[in-house]
């Protein structure tokens, strides 16, 4: 039967589409129910805790055929890819680099290309990987990094700001700042609450310098528009 899904954390329209019984997302993502929803999110994999979803019913295809003969029927699905970029404290690709990604316990050894890119066809349902990078030009060789997949959340909500802002040295603060407990003070008496709003105030500022913004600490319309460019979604 059609319903309606609330996202949670970590949701992604692949996998949602996939535990409804679905093979191609995109019949739910361009389902006129979801038309206000594909405006305001524009990336089907970048939704947000709360975001309404509406599921249309599953309708079995029909197709004619003899008996007497093979058949073989192509299922359509878009891949699924994610993809990394590894950069060095200095913001310049780490070429060549020789790495392990494990997607859901299974181990792919890559190599970064000359852009530091890396790029691995995932299945619709996976929302973890480790990425070890095992290249003696990064300080950070035979690290492991755990990588949320589907965690991003859009440029429009403080939290995917500062995720992206994260993602790119800038160090914004926990994610979920906003819901630390302002309780909690330093030595110098300054609550979590209000460090975690100078750090992202900070490295709004680095990156609004870094680009040649106007430098005013404010995430607004133009600097939302260059961090989503720069970070690639």
């Amino acid at each position: 039967m059609p319903s309606y899904y609330v996202v949670k954390e970590g949701d992604f329209l692949s996998s949602i589409a996939k535990d409804n019984g679905f093979t191609n997302y995109e019949t739910i993502w361009n389902d006129p129910n979801n038309a206000s929803l594909k405006q305001k999110r524009q990336n089907p994999n970048v939704l947000f805790p709360g975001d309404r979803l509406f599921i249309p019913e599953l309708k079995p295809r029909v197709e004619s055929c003899s008996t007497d003969q093979q058949h073989c029927f192509k299922v359509e699905k878009p891949d699924l890819k994610l993809r990394l970029v590894l950069e060095d404290l200095y913001e310049k690709p780490i070429a060549n680099a020789k790495c392990d990604l494990v997607i859901e316990g299974d181990t792919f050894p890559m190599t970064t290309d000359g852009k530091g890119k890396l790029e691995q066809a995932i299945p619709p349902d996976a929302h973890t990987a480790v990425l070890i990078i095992h290249d003696p030009q990064t300080p950070f060789q035979e690290t492991a990094f755990t990588l949320k997949i589907g965690n991003l959340d859009p440029i429009d909500e403080v939290s995917g700001q500062k995720a992206r802002l994260n993602n790119l040295g800038y160090f914004a603060g926990d994610v979920n700042g906003d819901e630390a407990d302002n309780d909690t003070q330093d030595d110098e008496g300054q609550d979590d609450g209000e460090q975690d709003d100078d750090a992202f105030k900070s490295a709004v500022e680095e990156f609004q310098c870094d680009q040649g913004l106007t430098v005013d600490g404010i995430c607004g319309p133009k600097t939302q528009a260059k961090l989503k460019e720069v970070h690639g979604c």
